[in-house]
C-alpha cells in the first residue's frame, strides 16, 4: 500500500484531528529517526496556533546520542518549536532487560516533562511497521488477545494522553515523504543489531515479504475483539459492591461467565484496589483463578482474594499495606486521601496490634480490611483510625470509585 506525499500527510493530520483536536498544546517525542522526524514536521504544519514542544530522550547508550539530540534541537528551532533534551540515568541497581528499563525510563521522563510544561498529551512516531513487529514479537511469546491487539492509537497513562497518529503509515512511506521534502534523518545503528528481538523480527518480515500494514490490520481487528470482551466485562462489573476501598463481586454471575471475562474482571479489580499501572503476570493470574475455583484464599499483586458463600471479596493485603510505609502528605498507599492531617503526623497502615482496643467488628470491615486501613500516627502513637471510629478531625476518602473500575476495563 502506497500513498502520495500529500495524501500521506493528510492521513496523519486526520489522525491528529481525531486524537488531539481538542488540545491547546501537544508534546512530540523525537529521537531524530525518520519516523519521529517526519511526525515533527507534519505536526508543525498541522498545529494551527497550538503550542507544540519537542523532547528528545538521550539514553546515553551510544557515543553519538548527545550530538544527535542537538541535531533534533536545531531542526526543531527551524520550525519555531521549543526543544528539550531529557537525560536518562540508568540506576545501577536496575536489573533485567536493558531495553525494557530504557523504555520505562523514557516514559517516566516524558510524562514528567509534559506535566512541567502543561502538555496534556505526547505524540509518538510509531508506524504500521512498529505495530506489525510488536504483534509478531508478542505472538512468539504466547501473548493473549490483549498483547496481540498491539499499540492503541490513544492511551491514558501517568495522567498523560499518549498519541500514535502514524499507525496507518509505513516506514517506507515516511522516508519517501522526507526525501521528497529534502529532509534528512538519523539512522540508529542499533536498528540493525540482531541481538535485539525486534531487529530479528524485522529481518524475518523482509525475508518473507510480509506486508506490515496487513499485519497491523490484524492487530486492529484483535483490538476490536478485545473491546467487545471489555464491554461485556464492564457489564458484569456493574454488579460489584464497592465500599471502604474494597470490592465485592457476586459469585454466581462470575461462575456463569466465560473464564476470560472472569479473568479480566479479576485483573481490573486488583488494579482498582492497588492503583497499579500494569496488570499482574498472566501465570500468577491463572494460579489465582485455580485457587479461587478451589474456594481458597489467595493473594495477587498485593490484593487478598477471599471466596465467600455468595461473594468474591477483594481487599488490600495487610502485609502489602504495611510495606506502603509512611506518608506525611494526604495520599497514602495509592489508595486513600486523608484530610485533616496535622504537623508531625503521618499516615501508615493500622496493622493488627491496635485492633484489640478498637471496635473494628462494628465497622462492617473484616479483620484484614481493618488492619490494612489507613491510620493517623504521631511517631508510634496512634492518633486516629478513620474507618473504624468516627473522628470529625480526619476524613478518609478512597482515591478510586466505580467510574474508575469501569475505566480500567474499557481504556487501554
Amino acid at each position: 500500500m502506497t500513498a502520495s506525499p500529500a495524501d500521506l500527510e493528510s492521513r496523519v493530520c486526520a489522525a491528529l484531528d481525531r486524537q488531539a483536536k481538542d488540545l491547546p498544546a501537544l508534546g512530540v517525542a523525537v529521537s531524530g529517526g525518520g519516523d519521529s522526524t517526519a511526525l515533527m514536521h507534519m505536526i508543525a504544519n498541522w498545529a494551527a496556533g497550538r503550542r507544540i514542544q519537542v523532547a528528545t530522550v538521550d539514553h546515553g547508550l551510544r557515543a553519538e546520542s548527545a550530538s544527535e539530540a542537538q541535531k533534533v534541537a536545531r531542526n526543531a528551532a527551524k520550525l519555531g518549536l521549543r526543544h528539550d533534551v531529557l537525560l536518562w540515568q540508568r540506576e545501577t541497581s536496575e536489573g533485567g532487560n536493558l531495553m525494557a528499563n530504557a523504555r520505562e525510563g523514557r516514559m517516566r521522563l516524558l510524562s514528567d516533562w509534559a506535566k512541567r510544561h502543561d502538555l496534556p498529551a505526547i505524540a509518538f512516531g510509531h508506524t504500521a511497521d512498529d505495530q506489525a513487529e510488536t504483534l509478531l514479537m508478542r505472538l512468539a511469546r504466547g501473548a493473549g488477545i490483549d498483547g496481540l491487539s498491539g499499540m492503541a492509537e490513544t492511551r491514558q497513562f501517568h495522567d498523560i494522553r499518549w498519541l500514535r497518529p502514524m499507525l496507518q503509515t509505513t516506514r517506507e512511506e515516511l522516508r519517501r515523504w522526507l526525501t521528497d521534502h529534502g529532509l534528512d534523518w538519523i539512522d540508529d545503528p542499533s536498528n540493525e543489531n540482531t541481538d535485539y528481538d525486534r531487529v530479528r523480527i524485522r529481518h524475518a518480515m523482509t525475508a518473507l515479504a510480509l506486508d506490515p500494514q496487513a499485519i497491523a490490520l490484524s492487530a486492529t481487528n484483535l483490538g476490536k475483539a478485545r473491546a467487545a470482551l471489555n464491554h461485556y466485562t464492564a457489564r458484569l462489573a456493574e454488579q460489584a459492591i464497592i465500599g471502604h476501598g474494597s470490592l465485592h463481586l457476586p459469585h454466581a454471575p462470575l461462575q456463569d461467565a466465560p473464564p476470560e471475562i472472569f479473568r479480566r474482571l479479576l485483573i481490573a479489580g486488583c488494579r482498582w484496589i492497588t492503583g497499579a499501572n500494569y496488570p499482574p503476570r498472566r501465570q500468577t493470574v491463572l494460579n489465582a483463578l485455580e485457587s479461587i475455583a478451589a474456594h481458597n484464599r489467595v493473594t495477587l499483586d498485593g490484593v487478598l482474594i477471599e471466596p465467600m458463600k455468595d461473594m468474591l471479596r477483594l481487599i488490600r493485603e495487610p502485609a502489602a499495606a504495611k510495606k506502603a510505609g509512611e506518608s506525611h502528605g494526604p495520599d497514602w498507599d495509592n489508595r486513600w486521601n486523608i484530610k485533616g492531617l496535622q504537623k508531625g503526623e503521618h499516615i501508615a497502615a493500622l496493622g493488627f496490634a491496635p485492633l484489640i482496643d478498637l471496635p473494628w467488628r462494628d465497622s462492617s470491615l473484616s479483620r484484614d480490611e481493618a488492619a490494612s486501613s489507613p491510620a493517623v500516627w504521631n511517631g508510634t502513637k496512634l492518633i486516629a483510625a478513620p474507618l473504624l471510629r468516627d473522628c470529625d478531625r480526619y476524613i478518609a476518602e478512597p482515591l478510586r470509585n466505580a467510574t474508575d473500575l469501569r475505566r480500567l476495563l474499557l481504556v487501554h
